[in-house]
């Protein structure tokens, strides 16, 4: 399995970016994709969440600001990210989900995030 990301970048704060990640590969169709985010020092923490059956869980700290969507037909999931804060800065990783016998973990290489003030 494969994951691509796109579409960080640098952006003022109160700003949008919206991210992508397309997942390629032998997968369940039963599955999660995810966005995670570490900061400089920070352990790596879960942002937003969403099943094939399209339920969603976000981040205290994003809930009202992000947005996760998904496509399953495309294998793809995407964040938009409004309102962005400084302490939104960090590396956005992708992940993908599944449990065939064992759960299966993949992860995207990242995408850097920065947000001015």
């Amino acid at each position: 399995v494969q994951l691509v990301e796109s579409g960080g970048g640098l952006v003022q704060a109160g700003g949008s970016l919206r991210l992508s990640c397309a997942a390629s590969g032998s997968m369940s169709s039963t599955n999660a994709m995810g966005w995670y985010r570490q900061a400089p020092g920070k352990q790596r923490e879960l942002v937003a969440r969403i099943t094939s059956g399209g339920n969603t869980n976000y981040a205290d700290s994003v809930k009202g600001r992000f947005t996760i969507s998904r496509d399953n037909a495309k294998n793809t999931v995407h964040l938009q990210m409004n309102s962005l804060k400084p302490e939104d800065t960090a590396v956005y990783y992708c992940n993908l989900n599944f449990r065939v016998l064992v759960d299966r973990n993949y992860w995207g290489q990242g995408t850097q995030v920065t947000v001015s003030s």
